[in-house]
């Protein structure tokens, strides 16, 4: 059966195109020519280094980002590691050096040769809290780089387990010595290069962004000479621009709509990947009533969000951590139980008819059903006597928001942890000092703290699912689901989703 858009449909698709032809953006004739590809993407690009500021740790936008620059290590859509501008990598014996091979042979986008010291020179910086790098605190760890040939080596200040994970992960990227020291930080802004498979052709803040294929690209010519990304941050919009033909492909759009867009003859995947949907707890009244986070934990059936809302999409989750990664412990549980959470807000004093109220912030649309999800949580907080007023927010406030400690006492977030490791789930969420951390509790630091510098690899991870498990029994976050993530395109195109949830044009091919 084919579903023909109604009045409102036709007016919002009408009005696209115009805005549309006036920015440059190609429109159907063009968008379904064999060597051009066009996205409807679900975020805004706001800046173009990926290795300062909040926009380098949202790992929604690393798509942009990977388009256009190398990681140091590469990464593979099941998230396994690979060589990249990187080819070998590893300790010394004591583990007190670290060593890096370079690829060789590799151009930068104005045609000037990529070189050892490159990469040398975008540790270095990275490491510097001068630069800006949101994850200065890991780079730091290794210095005194020094360059023979097409290997650096560099000494171990102090041991990082995960230096080489964090490699192909937020801010992990190689940047042009030469090229960022002449132009210096808004030149390149304005002009950025890489060695990556695509290079930038225009730029329209809160529009677009056009791509050209690099044809010397080490990892093979990309097969579209041209990708034009919308940035379109309205689910239902997405849902316009793959269904009128406007985009070839999009994602992040309401299940349903997956449903019913996969069945009417587009194409589409809907895998599970490594982003997980949580309610980060602030240490701010009321939350440092135990029983009011417990509560929070008990009332909501994440079971019940993933078959009503999600469609069967999903994976409930009782810890910052997904079956995929390495510190998953499937004997933690914290269970749906509204009896239980009814009788924990007793014990503070608070009912359905004398209920602990405070605010809970939320982004909408920026995931498939977050802003209802959070609906019908406030719905089963309500019946337990927990009134939670919801203010929804854009995702780059949320980021300014928590990096200034200034969140709600509860406020919903999608967390990505594409290399699986327990540091960048539990750690950086739950750990104090972090800077994408709210909860500040002395006695989780303390159990954090040693975590960071384990080198008995067993230890390590054993440690994390301890603390898991306490984060669990003290009700100090509210993990929700393991997202799936719906793409859905056109007919004549193949899609390689990648595990982390970026969409990368250059793993999108002819059929």
């Amino acid at each position: 059966m084919t579903r023909h858009p109604n009045r409102r449909t036709l007016l919002k698709l009408t009005g696209a195109g115009i805005a549309a032809a006036g920015l440059g953006i190609p429109q159907l004739a063009s968008a379904q020519e064999a060597d051009e590809l066009t996205i409807a993407y679900n975020v805004n690009l706001p800046s173009w280094d990926p290795t300062v500021g909040p926009s380098a740790v949202n790992p929604t936008i690393q798509g942009f980002y990977q388009s256009v620059f190398d990681m140091f290590i590469h990464q593979n859509p099941d998230l396994s590691f690979g060589p990249g501008l990187v080819t070998e990598w590893g300790w010394n014996g004591d583990r007190s050096k670290i060593f890096l091979v370079v690829r060789e042979g590799v151009t930068w986008h104005d045609g000037s040769p990529f070189t050892a010291e490159d990469v040398a020179w975008s540790l270095e910086r990275a490491g510097k809290a001068e630069t800006g790098n949101p994850i200065q605190f890991v780079w730091a760890k290794v210095g005194n780089f020094k360059v023979d040939g097409n290997r650096v080596e560099a000494d171990v200040l102090e041991f990082e387990p995960t230096i080489f994970k964090w490699m192909s992960f937020l801010t992990g990227y190689v940047l042009p010595k030469a090229y960022y020291e002449k132009v210096g930080a808004e030149g390149f802004e304005a002009k950025p290069i890489g060695t990556g498979p695509y290079m930038v052709d225009r730029y329209e803040r809160n529009a677009f962004v056009r791509l050209k294929a690099n044809p010397t690209y080490w990892g093979g010519k990309p097969d579209f000479d041209t990708v034009t990304i919308k940035f379109v941050t309205d689910a239902a919009s997405r849902v316009a621009e793959i269904e009128s033909g406007n985009s070839d492909v999009t994602l992040e759009i309401p299940y349903e709509e997956y449903d019913r867009l996969t069945a009417g003859g587009l194409k589409g995947s809907n895998e599970t990947i490594s982003d997980i949907a949580m309610i980060f707890l602030n240490d701010v009244d009321p939350m440092l009533d135990k029983n009011v986070r417990l509560a929070a934990n008990h009332a909501i059936d994440k079971q019940l969000l993933v078959d009503r809302l999600l469609r069967g999409y999903g994976v409930p989750l009782s810890t910052l951590e997904t079956p995929e990664y390495v510190a998953y412990d499937a004997s933690i549980k914290v269970p749906y139980d509204a009896e239980l959470a009814t009788k924990l807000l007793a014990a503070s004093g608070y009912s359905p008819d004398k209920p602990v109220k405070f605010k809970l912030q939320t982004t909408r649309g920026f995931k498939p059903k977050d802003y209802e999800m959070i609906q019908a949580i406030v719905g089963m907080w309500r019946k337990v006597g927990i009134e939670a007023e919801i203010e929804v927010y854009e995702i780059a406030q949320h980021y300014e928001l928590r990096a200034a400690d200034k969140l709600a006492p509860a406020a919903f977030y999608n967390w990505g942890n594409a290399v699986g490791d327990p540091t960048t789930s539990t750690g950086f969420a739950m750990f104090g000092p972090s800077p994408h951390s709210v909860w500040d509790g002395q006695d989780l630091i303390d159990k954090i703290g040693p975590l960071w510098g384990e080198k008995d690899e067993d230890k390590r991870i054993q440690g994390w699912k301890d603390v898991s498990r306490y984060i669990a029994e003290e009700g100090l976050v509210v993990p929700l689901i393991q997202y799936a993530q719906p793409i859905v395109h056109r007919d004549g195109i193949t899609v390689t989703p990648h595990k982390s949830g970026a969409l990368l044009p250059h793993l999108i091919k002819r059929a």
